[in-house]
């Protein structure tokens, strides 16, 4: 699979969850939320040291959600990255965005090796794609 098939899978998810989420508005855990937000995505916020986020309930772990999700984006440190990566795969999410500086050439072998749609190396929010894909759906 080329990286724009990966990138197009993750996108065509209508759930996202953002681990790492973070209320601070300059942090880009929040920037990645409030832009999935806008794109039209339905957005769960991850962190478990916040209550609320822009307004919205935040669960402390992909588990807690209410609904399954399609894909996680994730902004944390890369050792976080990795139990992330194994929660996803129980819980049957398969698609994961990891964020520059969320990743490690560990973390990125144990999903492809565990067959997750998995796109390292590339910050979501430069993409223009995403309000894109966002109105298609």
């Amino acid at each position: 699979m080329t990286t724009q098939d990966c990138i197009n899978g993750f996108l065509a998810q209508q759930s996202l969850a953002v681990v790492g989420v973070s209320r601070n508005p300059n942090k880009y855990g929040n920037k990645i939320f409030r832009q999935l937000k806008a794109s039209g995505y339905e957005v769960y916020a991850i962190n478990s040291a916040a209550r609320m986020v822009e307004g919205q309930k935040c669960y402390p772990s992909l588990a807690d959600l209410p609904v399954k999700v399609g894909g996680v984006v994730s902004v944390v440190p890369p050792e976080q990255t990795g139990i992330i990566a194994r929660e996803a795969i129980k819980l049957g999410i398969h698609h994961i965005w990891i964020q520059p500086g969320a990743e490690s050439e560990a973390v990125v072998r144990f999903c492809e090796e565990n067959e997750l749609n998995c796109i390292a190396g590339m910050c979501l929010l430069v993409l223009s794609s995403v309000p894109a894909a966002a109105q298609a759906k």
